[in-house]
């Protein structure tokens, strides 16, 4: 289940960001996080199964353009392999498919891989 972030879920969201290879530093991450927290175009989403937090997507949105740029994807490495990532984007375009989504260069490899473009309708 796709649940949008609060700020009660700071550490969670954290811990999952920092499974990223590219996001390491805690300072980088408390970055990202207030990012999240305080500009409305960036909206951060926890996936949650059972009762854990076992991946996390970040996007950066654009209303006037209607795009959506998947910004940040990670998933806990006991849960990797599970088709996870690929539940989480799937989610992703079922909430903003009014927009036209893609993803930054560090996790396009992993979009394209989903092969996503042709389930999404166009509008």
């Amino acid at each position: 289940m796709l649940i949008r972030y609060k700020k009660n879920l700071e550490k969670i969201a954290m811990g999952l960001l920092s499974f990223m290879p590219t996001v390491k530093d805690v300072k980088a991450l408390q970055d990202i996080i207030k990012q999240y927290e305080t500009d409305p175009n960036w909206h951060l989403y926890l996936w949650k199964d059972d009762d854990d937090m076992i991946g996390v997507i970040g996007l950066k949105v654009n209303e006037e353009k209607k795009q959506a740029v998947i910004q940040h994807l990670s998933v806990s490495p006991s849960h990797r392999n599970q088709g996870i990532g690929k539940l989480l984007i799937s989610e992703i375009h079922q909430q903003y498919d009014q927009y036209q989504l893609c993803a930054e260069k560090a996790i396009d490899d992993f979009y394209k891989k989903c092969d996503l473009e042709n389930d999404s309708t166009s509008k």
